[in-house]
């Protein structure tokens, strides 16, 4: 994209009850709510001044069930446990986002097909399109005894799910799409060290070949994406789920590694709280990329104080230049189609207080 985004939001945005209701029980009229649910939201983002737009995610379940409805393999119905922890107002139960692969993958449709036509005709500013990491699914997806009689292993089933992710991000780069962001948690577990722990022993892989052969593969998908005028993005969390989450730690233990290797513009960080460390791993962050600070939390209502804000940002400009800085919430308001713990009030609050100290900072 030629603008600079320096406002920007990670892409899910928290669904009317109506659209909820719809999806339950009265799937003849969920298009319809849908589209006009969508229209609303692209509506908002141009109003409080956002340079792109999504969809609000609110054709899917959760932010990867693009991929598990577009791709034959996975029990939807069965699933790996997650230790999840809630924040201090959450009680929510979290659900499942996805399943188990029980067979070879086949893709039978486009992963956005059914999103990218409606944004193309009714969006009011540039698009920006997300998917999840193809990094994702190994970890929460493979089952020992199940999974293991079609692929040996993890990373044959990454390398056949990166090859359904290449072929989907270069049609979207040369479809009008402005902006691909991909979602990525599953990098929180290199950070966490009871999540390292897990891989040694779980998936049997050492976490620092692990690390490297996930960089390997969303570079592969960078790669396939790379087209002029695309702007590329990675979104790094700790899990956000009916504002729960599962890994903390800084982002000391990948830094040098993710951010000098990963073939992106723009690297969209989880910043919101103690949890996440300092900024000093923004250090190894190269000249001319992108940080966009997640300072604004999408798991509790209350609203951050815009004075601390900028002092935080003063803060991590020590480490990347000011030009090369901009903001956003930590995650999206609705990782999962139930959402976060807030109201959709608070949510479009808390997106108004991204653009005005975009204007506070940078003018």
């Amino acid at each position: 994209m030629d603008t600079v985004l320096r406002a920007d939001h990670i892409g899910s945005f928290l669904r009317p009850a109506r659209l909820l209701e719809a999806r339950r029980s009265n799937p003849e009229v969920l298009r319809q709510i849908e589209d006009e649910a969508i229209r609303r939201v692209l509506a908002k983002q141009k109003e409080l001044g956002f340079a792109a737009a999504t969809d609000g995610e609110f054709r899917r379940r959760n932010f990867m069930s693009d991929f598990t409805d577009a791709v034959e393999g996975f029990d939807l119905g069965d699933a790996i446990g997650r230790n999840w922890h809630a924040e201090q107002t959450a009680s929510a139960p979290v659900s499942s986002v996805t399943g188990i692969v029980t067979s070879k993958l086949r893709q039978v449709r486009p992963l956005t097909g059914h999103e990218l036509p409606f944004l193309k005709a009714n969006s009011p500013l540039p698009i920006k399109i997300t998917l999840p990491s193809a990094t994702q699914f190994p970890a929460i997806s493979f089952k020992r005894g199940v999974t293991d009689e079609i692929y040996q292993d993890h990373s044959a089933l990454l390398w056949d799910i990166v090859e359904i992710m290449k072929a989907d991000l270069a049609k979207l780069a040369s479809d009008g799409v402005n902006y691909i962001q991909i979602d990525a948690p599953r990098y929180s577990y290199y950070m966490d060290a009871k999540w390292r722990e897990w891989i040694k022993t779980e998936l049997k892989v050492d976490p620092g070949a692990a690390l490297d052969e996930a960089v390997c593969a969303d570079n592969a998908c960078f790669l396939a994406a790379r087209n002029s005028g695309v702007t590329l993005g990675i979104h790094l969390c700790r899990g956000n789920n009916r504002s729960h989450w599962y890994a903390e730690g800084g982002y000391d233990a990948i830094a040098e590694k993710l951010f000098g290797t990963l073939a992106v513009d723009r690297f969209l960080l989880e910043y919101d709280d103690e949890r996440s460390g300092t900024f000093e791993p923004l250090r190894f962050v190269p000249r001319g990329k992108t940080v966009v600070l997640g300072l604004i939390s999408t798991k509790v209502p209350r609203m951050e104080d815009p004075d601390m804000l900028a002092r935080r940002i003063d803060e991590a400009s020590k480490y990347v230049a000011i030009e090369n800085l901009a903001l956003s919430p930590q995650c999206g308001f609705a990782s999962t189609a139930e959402g976060n713990l807030l109201s959709e009030d608070d949510q479009w609050a808390k997106l108004k207080l991204v653009t005005d100290m975009v204007q506070r900072v940078w003018g």
